[in-house]
């Protein structure tokens, strides 16, 4: 009987190919199927004498091994820092999202983005294309687009408003 291989990170059951061999990533979530990649911290209560004996790499030259830690406590750097900024955005962010007429995802990481604000292309700052199909333009100058802004990895995207978009439907439908 074949072992049943799990992927570690999804929980799905792998079935392979005999001829290809075991897979080495999850065809569901591809992530590799090798090693569970966790960390271990040594977090034992038998050290060794040599250990003991050995000064902290993080002490300062002149030994006192104070003035570096403070240092890092006073700039507000670093992962806990920015963890904890980001757990007091994310009510916020839902809350925004939550009171969002549309909130498109994100194509980069698939977060919902928020909408930033709303930009006017005026006449002079846009030429249209004349298709021959529709022996028009799609869009017609002056028009909107919403700018939405993903609070993940801070991509950017445009979209045309609620009334350009119907007037680009009616330009797309009408038979001239």
């Amino acid at each position: 009987m074949e072992e049943q291989v799990v992927c570690p990170w999804c929980l799905t059951e792998i079935v392979w190919d005999e001829e290809i061999g075991p897979e080495k990533h999850c065809p569901h979530c591809e992530n590799e199927l090798d090693g569970y990649r966790t960390l271990q911290f040594g977090v034992d209560n038998d050290r060794d004498e040599e250990d003991e004996r050995e000064e902290p790499e993080w002490e300062q030259e002149d030994g006192s091994s104070q003035g570096a830690l403070s240092d890092w406590d006073e700039s507000d750097e670093g992962f806990r820092r920015t963890h904890r900024d980001w757990i007091g955005a994310q009510g916020k962010v839902q809350q925004i999202i939550n009171e969002q007429e549309e909130a498109p995802e994100c194509p980069s990481c698939r977060e919902y983005m928020l909408e930033a604000g709303k930009q006017t292309i005026p006449a002079g700052s846009f030429e249209p294309t004349l298709h021959p199909a529709l022996g028009q333009p799609l869009l017609q100058p002056p028009f909107e687009l919403k700018l939405y802004v993903c609070p993940s990895c801070f991509h950017t995207a445009t979209q045309l408003s609620g009334n350009d978009r119907e007037r680009m439907l009616r330009a797309l439908a009408s038979e001239e």
